[in-house]
């Protein structure tokens, strides 16, 4: 039978190849550039994350600008909070489709705001851009994916972009560099319960 010593003694060696396999994955990753980052699906979290990882820059001294797509005039926590640390926002500022019921103006929306992201991303002065909910644009012509791509593909080559938004476009995925999917277990307001202050804005 086998004792706790030997036991140790495997788990030590299981947990050392490990780390050789690790060590060796961040010793060859050693490309530098800035990352375009895709935040899809139909769970809960996506803006969330733009926002977080957004913050993380920023707490790391890093200069971020932020486009919000499909937002209303409301209150926004993290707009709130960025704001006064020196973080440039730009919203459309129609609210969803839904509430407007007005395609012409959604899409001459659109295009104002997407010329403040196209500024953000010829420049050099940003570090990190955030396109909130981007996705829904394309999806609905709203914007030329095309033009998007473009604009994306010929931004700084420091400069990091992170998209949100569902059911992103293939020609977006495909010029990601990271693209994670939030999967829709469980929400709050299938049950009858109503956005919360601080939780969900």
């Amino acid at each position: 039978m086998e004792d706790n010593s030997e036991r140790q003694q495997r788990y030590q060696a299981r947990q050392q190849r490990l780390k050789e396999k690790v060590d060796a994955r961040i010793a060859a990753a050693q490309d530098e550039r800035g990352l375009m980052i895709v935040i899809t699906g139909d769970g809960k979290g996506k803006s969330t994350s733009g926002f977080g990882t957004v913050t993380r820059a920023v707490g790391h001294g890093m200069n971020a600008g932020v486009v919000q797509f499909i937002k209303g005039t409301w209150e926004c926590g993290e707009r709130v909070l960025l704001q006064k640390a020196g973080v440039e926002f730009h919203i459309m500022a129609t609210g969803f489709t839904w509430e407007t019921q007005n395609k012409e103006k959604d899409q001459q929306a659109a295009q104002l705001v997407w010329q403040e992201a196209k500024r953000m991303l010829a420049s050099d002065s940003y570090d990190v851009v955030l396109l909130d909910e981007l996705t829904y644009m394309v999806a609905y012509h709203y914007l030329d994916v095309d033009d998007v791509v473009t604009a994306l593909t010929n931004r700084p080559l420091h400069q990091h972009v992170i998209i949100t938004g569902r059911g992103c476009h293939r020609a977006l995925l495909e010029i990601a560099d990271t693209v994670s999917e939030i999967k829709n277990v469980k929400h709050a307001f299938d049950s009858g319960i109503k956005a919360q202050k601080g939780i969900d804005w």
